[in-house]
């Protein structure tokens, strides 16, 4: 981790605490994930085993002390987990998807940006009714525990970048530690290895930690707090500032064109930047609109109709 984030009270903790107005008294764990499983297609199940596992892993993601930071309930990270089973092989596996949402808030509002939007296709797993979810940072265990691990300390990596400069470092190593554990395996499941595409938990992790991907998350800490946490004060300057981090993302789309990261930072960000940009000065618009479009192709549309 970054000398920043060594202890509370930290950066992230201070500005926490200028974005929410006093905290809260005593400590948390730190992810707030509301967990929603649900099964339309499975009728060889009882209804209620997913409703155990939905308990199970409300329980793994929000009672689990995922840093060694101290935080505050009114800190903790809001986040959302929808897993949809798509087939019962048994009564315990299961395959599905699981879509990962998390947000921050923003200064001098009740406005809550998404950070992270990812909808994860390889998702295969076991669960017993009555099993503790149980997870060890230095073996894979299971497939069930190991992608919510994952997806926890992706969440955190996140959130710690939008605070300060990669600040999220730590995190994101700890998210690669998951993904080598799972390759240790002779035949690990799917979403853990190259093998498994460019839009896999390994691409979106080895994606991150290199060096062609450093404009990226600079853009999450000046996209964030230079721009989105001065829009109450000075609207003309976050949105300069939050208009140079995205268009400094052209060096990493250059390399990498196309790429799953980039894809899912405007899956989340795109409706928030044509929000922000939308009510700007026909300068503004005609500046960011073609570098937009250049870099995030799938999304076209809605820059222009927002932003043309």
């Amino acid at each position: 981790m970054t000398p920043t984030f060594s202890i509370l009270p930290s950066l992230r903790a201070f500005v926490l605490c200028l974005l929410l107005g006093a905290a809260s008294l005593g400590q948390a764990q730190e992810l707030d994930c509301q967990v929603s499983v649900i099964a339309p297609t499975i009728n060889n199940v009882e209804a209620s085993v997913f409703e155990q596992l939905e308990t199970a892993i409300t329980e793994f993601m929000n009672g689990r002390r995922w840093t060694t930071d101290e935080f505050t309930l009114a800190e903790r990270v809001t986040c959302t987990m929808q897993i949809t089973i798509n087939k019962a092989n048994s009564q315990t596996n299961f395959e599905g998807t699981i879509q990962v949402q998390s947000s921050r808030p923003i200064y001098n509002s009740d406005y809550n940006a998404p950070l992270l939007l990812v909808n994860d296709n390889d998702f295969d797993f076991s669960y017993a009714p009555g099993n503790l979810l149980q997870y060890s940072q230095d073996q894979f265990r299971d497939n069930l525990t190991s992608v919510l691990a994952f997806y926890a300390y992706l969440i955190l990596a996140m959130d710690y970048d939008s605070f300060s400069l990669e600040g999220g470092t730590n995190f994101y190593t700890q998210a690669q530690t998951v993904v080598t554990n799972a390759q240790g395996l002779s035949s690990p499941p799917a979403g853990w290895s190259a093998a498994d595409g460019k839009q896999s938990r390994y691409s979106l992790i080895d994606n991150i930690l290199s060096q062609t991907f450093r404009p990226l998350r600079r853009c999450y800490y000046e996209y964030h707090r230079l721009g989105m946490d001065v829009a109450f004060d000075d609207p003309a300057a976050a949105r300069q500032s939050m208009a140079d981090a995205l268009i400094s993302l052209r060096n990493v789309h250059r390399i990498r064109p196309a790429n799953y990261n980039l894809q899912t930072f405007f899956q989340a960000k795109k409706d928030e930047i044509v929000k922000m940009f939308g009510p700007a000065a026909e300068g503004e618009r005609a500046r960011l609109l073609p570098v937009l479009k250049l870099i995030d192709p799938g999304n076209i549309p809605v820059y222009d109709q927002g932003l043309g």
